[in-house]
């Protein structure tokens, strides 16, 4: 197919993709007892009418000590699934864009403050603040308060939630569903060895450190649609020497390609404070690179993708299958209409914005609109 490879339809599990920009999720800390509020129907609208291909709704607790901060978004009850169909039925009103949901648990990184007051930690005993747990009561940063460490029962029990909301995530129609095993959450807490110093089956080994998220993303792929997908974001690498590495996201990454992954989203770091991070355009595609050359199911690159043509080339010379921005689309909403622009392509519009397609553009929006 000719054109620009960014903008060439793709598809994950039976999603139909329009192209290969896809928008990560992003925290909004914006909700109240977990509840969405009008502010995520106004987030999450103006994405979905970005011209991307795929909307991911961004880290939502499966229980509430879960929360990265008390005003994250959950899915834990019909009070919080409500609050969500809410919001997605007004964005679909106007938008016919596929829509995923990431489910994750913040583990030891839970119960803090938004980040625009300091992010830091909240102790359980102040207002907004929570007993944290994790594979192992070591806390995120000296002299914060520990977390408890799961035992058979909270393992069961952490299971059962997200089994749980990735049902209400079909009740709501989505997509697709996407664990978070990346940035230092719970997830990655039981992966890395410098998290996990547990010594029953759940650490010590590759194979004990991963087994929780395996089983985790074995439970969720038997309880979502099986013609709906169910993919991993994963950190490459710790960036802290002993720490978890490429080699090991492979391992993981092929583990989970056998039991039916649709695809892997990579990033890095995130779980400890002495991550040397070598930040720069494209800083984590050779992750992504790695982990495509070992595997077949498709990979997603992240991080500091802002440029039209370096978007292009991740996709064009197959370091990954699709791109996801994040940080870039909240600066520029409209960054999937000008990266089209820029190589020649064509992108959904709504048809109220027609009219804004600029003369030097005239193919812009020549793809097939919505009805209605």
């Amino acid at each position: 197919m000719s054109g620009p490879k960014l903008f060439q339809p793709f598809h994950v599990g039976d999603i139909k993709l329009d192209n290969r920009i896809v928008i990560a999720p992003m925290c909004q800390y914006s909700a109240v007892d977990g509840e969405m509020t009008d502010w995520h129907l106004i987030h999450l609208g103006q994405l979905a009418l970005s011209g991307a291909a795929l909307l991911t709704i961004e880290a939502t607790a499966v229980l509430p000590e879960g929360r990265i901060s008390h005003a994250d978004v959950g899915l834990w009850d019909d009070r919080t699934e409500a609050a969500m169909k809410r919001v997605l039925d007004g964005v679909r009103r106007h938008s016919d864009m596929p829509i995923a949901i990431q489910l994750g648990h913040a583990g030891r990184k839970a119960s803090t403050q938004v980040p625009w007051q300091g992010g830091a930690q909240i102790a359980p005993d102040a207002s907004n603040g929570w007993q944290t747990v994790a594979p192992f009561p070591l806390p995120f940063t000296p002299g914060t308060n520990a977390p408890m460490a799961l035992d058979r029962a909270g393992i069961e029990r952490l299971r059962d939630a997200f089994v749980a909301a990735a049902k209400r995530a079909d009740n709501l129609g989505l997509d697709a569903v996407q664990l978070h095993g990346a940035h230092g959450y719970l997830m990655h807490q039981f992966l890395s060895p410098l998290s996990n110093r547990r010594d029953d089956d759940y650490g010590g080994s590759l194979e004990n450190r991963m087994r929780l998220p395996l089983e985790i993303f074995d439970a969720v792929r038997a309880a979502f649609p099986a013609d709906k997908a169910v993919t991993m974001r994963v950190s490459g690498t710790d960036w802290v020497e002993g720490g978890w590495d490429i080699e090991q996201t492979i391992a993981f990454a092929m583990a989970l390609e056998a039991r039916g992954c649709s695809a892997i989203h990579v990033s890095s770091g995130g779980l400890d404070p002495r991550q040397d991070i070598p930040v720069g355009p494209s800083y984590q595609v050779p992750l992504a690179r790695a982990v495509k050359q070992a595997v077949t199911m498709p990979v997603i690159a992240v991080g500091l993708i802002t440029d039209y043509e370096q978007a292009e080339a991740i996709v064009g010379t197959g370091d990954a299958d699709l791109i996801a921005i994040a940080r870039t689309i909240l600066y520029d909403p409209r960054w999937p209409w000008h990266a089209a622009a820029h190589l020649g392509a064509s992108v959904k519009a709504a048809p109220q914005y027609l009219r804004c397609q600029p003369r030097q553009y005239r193919h812009l929006f020549d793809v097939p609109k919505m009805e209605g």
